[in-house]
């Protein structure tokens, strides 16, 4: 309705009451002039006025009380009216104001609020899904957090692995390339490479081989004292050493911008597993790094250790192998011409008595070449040439001549030798072979020795002839490559094969890993440990490898128990004197767990990846929900108002009066009839507690009073009717049928009063 026509109906409808009153009063003055039979003139009319003066009064009353009546009404519809709409007007914001709350919801925005009442489900509802929804998201971004850390940790490692793989034959060029990629991966702004230096004298110091800042290579030749400040502290202790507030003279990074210092220092040890360290390294940046960043750089840092360790090994390993072809290759020039010179030696002594001059000359060239002495039958020093007293650091014969074998024999020698001596003298097979002999100041030295006993003319033994070739040397050098190679072998996994590829020895620690005996590997070959595919692949390689080509890389094993075994390592050739093939060497590591590892981040990025897409699919399935749930709201909205202007409008049209209080005893509904039955308006008692309509005060007046029964707890008169009294606004006494019902919904509840007037009519 208009406002205007809202404004206008108590003018309307009391000129319809008055039009009202002026047509009855009419109707009942044609009803009086027939019954007195006058005729409808105006002479009827002052004849009936005449006889009845209450009929002035008539004239005047039902127009008026119509008028009266009619305004009343129009000011009670327009009352009601408003009160109404400002109901229905408050319902609509209240869904406006839900429906917005929803669609930003519906939009990502779960920082808006809602308010509502203890009593209001949809709103608590609604809220509880605002927070599930910020729950909900802020475990999406730890979850997408951790994504990231864990794939930036997976990439990184991915990537300095490759570094280390392709870079591991120089320490130099690993080091350059592993800094300028770190710095540029971790967006560093200056970094340092610091390895460990033994010195001749077996001293250790730190010397750092690479440095990088804002992408440019720094060429520096720093060396710092073993232990000397963070870096020798680092090293020394091999624990990581985190630094947020960096001290403004320990370090100044310079751009073309100016000069700053860092916010933070990481210096990170180059560490096995085992504790072996090898160096260090130091980063400063102007960020501060975060732990999963400090644990990445640590395992980089283990990864760097690893590869330097076998790069060592591998490095050591070919020395050995380069010098052991040359020792082998000296060895056997000195055994060749010690084999040539001892049997031009034994073919001089048979033809010693007719070819004098011969042996004068063979002696003397003897002389120049090897070590020579003569002795008697009973073991004393009869001559002694100068290479004997050089080399057993003699000044002159006057210093050996006239003493005992015994003294050039070292004591743990000479239960041997005394048994030899004695099948010598006596004319017996004579001795060849490795001897040590003791010089002057008591040093051991190494000697291929021949001892013969040379002959009278009759045949009988006359003296013991001593020739020999000084590997003092060699020997120092075979004792210290076959000390070596056992640190090798415990170390590192060794195998030997033939050119065929058949096993020729395992070291233990190769046994042990592969679960295999020295009898399992017997008249094996390198193929029958792999499988049909794996064995024709191995074959190209292995061919590679008899042309000259090394091998260096991974492969695969097969345990004894079934269970396969991943080493890194190479494949080595070894050439005998003839240049000739004479075995293939493996060294390497175990790098199994290594491969394990990255067989699970695999396994571990293709769950993520599922994962990601259900919760893809979580997210459109939370949408349609609600999208689903924003559209039952909405009917459900349409169906609360219509149940509520319905049951509003039934209830107003009952005769009977109506009022409704709810748990707190707040007065809730209140009707027309029962605005007329205690003449108070609905304004003054909406909202208010019920004191205000029944006041305890007239409790007083006998115990049939509505105030005694009408409250929340009393269920005395439920669905029951009684006589009871209330008092009006005039303060008189009027009885009614009082009938009560209760709903309730939780901690909801509501009393609702159905009131009947008792009204005596007289007849």
């Amino acid at each position: 309705m208009a406002n205007s026509n809202l404004k206008n109906i108590g003018t309307k409808l009391t000129l319809w009451g008055i039009l009202l009153g002026v047509l009855l009063r009419g109707f009942t003055i044609f009803l009086e002039i027939s019954h007195l039979d006058l005729g409808f003139s105006y002479e009827g009319l002052v004849a009936i006025h005449k006889n009845n003066s209450l009929n002035y009064l008539l004239d005047v009353f039902p127009p008026l009380i119509l008028g009266i009546a009619g305004n009343i009404i129009g000011v009670v519809f327009r009352r009601y009216y408003i009160a109404n709409n400002e109901t229905i007007s408050s319902l609509k914001s209240r869904k406006n104001e839900i429906f917005q709350f929803v669609e930003l919801l519906r939009k990502g925005d779960v920082k808006n609020e809602i308010d509502f009442s203890q009593e209001d489900d949809l709103g608590r509802a609604l809220v509880n899904l605002k927070n599930e929804l910020i729950q909900n998201k802020l475990e999406d971004e730890t979850r997408k957090r951790e994504d990231f850390q864990r794939q930036w940790t997976s990439e990184g490692l991915a990537r300095f692995g490759a570094i280390l793989r392709d870079k591991s034959k120089n320490i130099e060029e690993l080091s350059e390339n592993v800094i300028s990629n770190l710095v540029k991966y971790l967006n560093a702004k200056q970094a340092g490479f610091f390895i460990i230096d033994k010195g001749e004298s077996g001293e250790k110091t730190i010397r750092q081989v690479a440095s990088f800042a804002y992408n440019r290579k720094k060429y520096t030749d720093k060396v710092i004292i073993w232990g000397e400040g963070l870096i020798g502290a680092c090293i020394l202790e091999k624990q990581t050493i985190f630094i947020e507030e960096v001290s403004e003279n320990y370090v100044e990074i310079t751009s073309g911008l100016g000069k700053a210092n860092p916010r933070c220092l990481l210096i990170v040890p180059l560490k096995t597993e085992e504790d072996e360290i090898h160096g260090a390294i130091e980063i400063a940046a102007f960020e501060v790094y975060k732990q999963f960043e400090i644990e990445f750089i640590e395992k980089v840092a283990e990864s760097i250790a690893i590869t330097i360790t076998n790069l060592n090994t591998s490095l050591r390993t070919e020395k050995l192998l380069s010098e052991s072809r040359e020792q082998g290759r000296e060895l056997a020039k000195q055994e060749q011409q010690m084999s040539s010179a001892i049997e031009d030696m034994k073919k001089m002594t048979l033809d010693a008595a007719k070819q004098s001059e011969q042996f004068v000359s063979f002696t003397n060239s003897v002389n120049h070449t090897m070590i020579r002495a003569e002795y008697d039958k009973t073991g004393i020093l009869i001559y002694a040439n100068t290479k004997f007293l050089e080399i057993l650091d003699y000044k002159n014969n006057s210093e050996v001549e006239g003493k005992h074998i015994s003294t050039f024999i070292n004591k743990k020698d000479r239960i041997w030798f005394d048994e030899l001596w004695e099948t010598i003298i006596k004319g017996g097979q004579h001795f060849e072979g490795d001897m040590k002999h003791l010089t002057k100041s008591g040093k051991d030295v190494w000697t291929i020795s021949t001892y013969v006993s040379v002959r009278d003319a009759e045949g009988n033994p006359e003296k013991v002839l001593f020739l020999g070739i000084d590997t003092t040397e060699s020997k120092k050098q075979s004792l210290d490559y076959e000390g070596q190679i056992n640190a090798l072998n415990h170390s590192s996994l060794y195998a030997e094969y033939s050119p065929k590829g058949e096993v020729l020895d395992y070291n233990n620690k190769l046994l042990d890993l592969l679960g295999f005996s020295l009898e399992d590997i017997k008249d094996k070959t390198i193929f029958d440990f792999l499988s049909a595919e794996e064995a024709d692949n191995f074959k190209v390689i292995w061919a590679n490898i008899l042309e000259g080509v090394p091998f260096e890389g991974r492969i695969k094993r097969n345990a004894k128990n079934g269970t396969e075994k991943w080493f890194y390592g190479t494949f080595s050739i070894v050439r005998d004197i003839y240049d000739e093939i004479s075995k293939i060497i493996f060294i390497g590591n175990d790098v199994t767990v290594q491969r394990q590892m990255e067989e699970k981040n695999r396994e571990q990025n293709k769950i993520l990846t599922f994962q990601e897409e259900k919760l893809q699919q979580a997210k459109l399935d939370l949408s349609r929900k609600l999208k689903q749930s924003r559209e039952e709201m909405k009917m459900q909205f349409r169906e609360i108002e219509t149940v509520k202007l319905l049951n509003e409008k039934t209830l107003e049209g009952m005769l009977d009066a109506i009022v409704t209080i709810n748990q707190d005893n707040i007065v809730e509904f209140f009707n027309k009839a029962a605005e007329d039955l205690w003449g108070l308006s609905r304004d003054a008692i909406l909202g208010k507690a019920v004191d205000v309509l029944l006041p305890k005060k007239h409790a007083e007046q006998g115990q049939e009073y509505m105030g005694h029964y009408f409250k929340i707890g009393d269920n005395m008169l439920i669905n029951t009717r009684k006589e009871v009294f209330i008092i009006d606004k005039n303060g008189e006494q009027v009885y009614i049928l009082l009938t009560l019902s209760e709903a309730g919904i939780g901690l909801r509840y509501r009393l609702t009063a159905f009131i009947q007037r008792i009204e005596v009519e007289l007849f």
